[in-house]
């Protein structure tokens, strides 16, 4: 039952043959950017990763530029798991991978960008592009600090926040934050800019209540919803028309959510399966 929940997960996050997309990101021979166990590998490597990815989704609807690049050019409805599995490749071969194989994604990544374009967006704009990394790297950070097996110190959060500026630099942000203080402050910045669009409400519905998800798995899914919209900050829940309780959050919703992720991690750690990292 633990190899069938693994293997059903990791067909979900990296297609038919996980076993083959990770050999090529953690054989393939050649040097890494960052160093076996760093901040960045625990962050990314870890089960919470489900809940910060669902969160950075949410987040970044609120942004209506970023929304309606997202609307018009990302099918995240006709394909939902062919994006989740790019955008898990994308992470996993930047965090573990050979950095010639890393580069190459990230200019993949920079092509689409420069062919994503509207009447008033442009998926390249750097100041969108600095959006959606701070939103993404709020997010595995909060859910990580929150549900992650081993939280990261001051010290090391702010250095998990400066190898994800070596990334998001590359991409095409100007000015990455690296330091936690900096992060938040960058977040601060963007507010005013936020709503709640028709595009983002719509996209948070299908996230939240209609999502691509087996029913025999709804009720996982519904604890792993839960869990990220608890992780949100207060002033992007009304945009959203999300519930905000945080007597219950903070009890039951913690406590289902933390529940969850160790049944997660336990099953991807299974040892017939080898050793295996989470890339969501």
């Amino acid at each position: 039952m633990r190899d069938q929940l693994a293997r059903m997960i990791l067909t979900k996050v990296a297609g038919p043959d996980p076993q083959t997309e990770r050999d090529r990101v953690h054989k393939t021979p050649g040097p890494r950017w960052f160093a076996p166990g760093s901040p960045i590998q625990r962050v990314h490597g870890d089960a919470s990763m489900f809940a910060g990815g669902l969160r950075a989704l949410l987040l970044q609807s609120l942004h209506p530029l970023a929304m309606a690049a997202v609307s018009a050019h990302s099918g995240y409805r006709g394909d939902p798991w062919g994006r989740l599995q790019r955008t898990s490749y994308f992470l996993a071969i930047t965090t573990y991978g050979a950095v010639p194989d890393a580069e190459a994604a990230i200019a993949r990544v920079r092509s689409v960008h420069e062919r994503v374009r509207g009447a008033n967006y442009r998926a390249s704009d750097p100041h969108l592009l600095k959006w959606v990394h701070v939103a993404e790297v709020d997010s595995f950070l909060t859910a990580h600090q929150t549900y992650g097996a081993n939280p990261l110190n001051a010290a090391e959060q702010d250095e998990y926040v400066e190898q994800s500026a070596l990334v998001a630099g590359k991409l095409g942000v100007i000015d990455p934050p690296t330091t936690v203080a900096e992060l938040r402050r960058t977040l601060a910045t963007y507010q005013p800019e936020l709503r709640g669009t028709t595009e983002a409400r719509q996209a948070a519905r299908f996230i939240l209540v209609h999502p691509p998800v087996p029913w025999a798995a709804r009720p996982a899914y519904g604890v792993l919803t839960a869990a990220a919209v608890s992780l949100l900050p207060w002033w992007a829940r009304w945009p959203l028309r999300l519930p905000y309780f945080p007597l219950t959050e903070q009890t039951l919703v913690r406590a289902a959510g933390d529940g969850l992720t160790r049944t997660i991690r336990w099953a991807l750690t299974s040892p017939t399966l080898g050793e295996t990292d989470v890339k969501v």
